[in-house]
């Protein structure tokens, strides 16, 4: 079966900031965000300000593989 070729791919973005709590302090759990990125325009990973319920607060989400 082929591959495919869809331009827009669904990625998941999880907030920075709750990433280093949980290893440090054990917070409640982590923000994760999903959204489309078109790959032609974004080959690089996505990076974007979201608020996280959490931290309460509007932090960089960060594209992490699935």
């Amino acid at each position: 079966m082929a591959k495919s070729k869809d331009i827009r791919i669904t990625v998941i973005l999880e907030c920075t900031t709750c990433v280093r709590k949980v290893v440090n302090k054990g917070s409640k759990g982590i923000s994760r965000y999903m959204t489309q990125k078109n790959r032609h325009n974004t080959p690089n990973r996505l990076e974007l300000r979201k608020f996280c319920p959490y931290c309460s607060k509007h932090t960089i989400h960060g594209e992490i593989t699935k």
